[in-house]
């Protein structure tokens, strides 16, 4: 379920009014930019976009990079833009460093469904005159990018039929992999790109069942392999997206320095989707809100800002 609070009543043209108002002059009232786009959909930040554009003839995000710093002005940016426009723009970012961030890679290619992945590589073409195959390919070697074009360039089967026997035998593959550390098996490669992901999570329960652990578990011993953190992050976003985004907000927030991208990352995609079952699960893992963990570790504009996405009321 989403967090973001949206009233009832809106006039976009109102709001593009206002943000006007609170760009012009000397000072920027940061606190209407919150108030406004803090509490407004995709579809009416887009019709806002468009209004302010038509009234004032000019481009509302160019205006508010000028007008805004730091962590704030990145979250505005990337809560403004259209959501699979956003998406390719994150992924943009994490191709040119895929070796360290290419979590963000696997997020797109294995949370998604084969349509919205489609449509976050299509929104990188267009905005980037590119794909997003071949600039992960460009920034990547040998086995991971193996890995990473292979998930990228995937249109998995989207139903729920599932092949038993199939799940028996793929998880003997995984598990002879894993136990031998051949994390560039290429049938590893092949199994995790290609097969549905109700095939898959069978293939995980069975993997579970006939050796009394999770193959994620199995998976947490070297953490020096690449590859292998690879594998831990395309099983753990296939099997439970929610808790894979709970342990990124932990880690973004619980590490020394507060991971500020990871952080945004996370609030601004999620947030009009299921950011609300995602605090639940903080809660039940951390023994305190998301919203007092966020407090804690970053202040200003920004604070305010994710705070208003996760749902705080002033």
């Amino acid at each position: 379920m989403a967090t973001i609070i949206v009233p009832e009543n809106v006039s976009v043209h109102e709001d593009a009014e206002n943000l006007q108002k609170a760009c012009k002059g000397w000072g920027t009232d940061e606190k209407a930019i919150i108030n406004i786009l803090g509490h407004r959909n995709a579809i009416q930040r887009k019709q806002i976009r468009q209004a302010y554009e038509e009234l004032y003839q000019e481009d509302l995000i160019k205006r508010l990079e000028s007008e805004l710093s730091g962590d704030f002005e990145k979250a505005v940016y990337r809560w403004i833009l259209d959501p699979f426009d956003r998406d390719a723009v994150l992924a943009n970012v994490a191709t040119k460093k895929a070796e360290t961030e290419f979590p963000v890679i696997i997020e797109f290619s294995c949370i998604y469904s084969p349509e919205e992945l489609l449509a976050v590589r299509r929104a990188y073409q267009s905005r980037y005159k590119r794909s997003l195959e071949e600039d992960v390919a460009a920034h990547t070697t040998g086995d991971l990018r193996k890995f990473l074009v292979g998930l990228v360039t995937t249109y998995r089967y989207d139903g729920p039929e599932i092949n038993e026997r199939l799940a028996k035998f793929e998880a003997d593959i995984l598990h002879e992999a894993i136990k031998d550390k051949i994390f560039n098996h290429d049938e590893v490669i092949r199994i995790l790109t290609t097969r549905s992901k109700a095939q898959l999570k069978s293939s995980f329960n069975r993997y579970r069942d006939e050796h009394g652990t999770s193959i994620t578990k199995k998976l947490l011993k070297d953490e020096s392999n690449v590859l292998q953190k690879v594998l831990h992050a395309v099983i753990r976003c296939i099997d439970d997206p929610k808790k894979y985004y709970e342990k990124v907000l932990r880690n973004a927030i619980k590490r020394s320095g507060t991971d500020e991208d990871a952080l945004t990352r996370v609030i601004v995609t999620r947030a009009e989707k299921d950011l609300k079952d995602l605090k639940k699960l903080y809660y039940e893992k951390n023994s305190v809100t998301l919203d007092h963990a966020v407090s804690k570790e970053i202040a200003g504009d920004y604070k305010k800002f994710l705070l208003t996405l996760l749902g705080k009321e002033d």
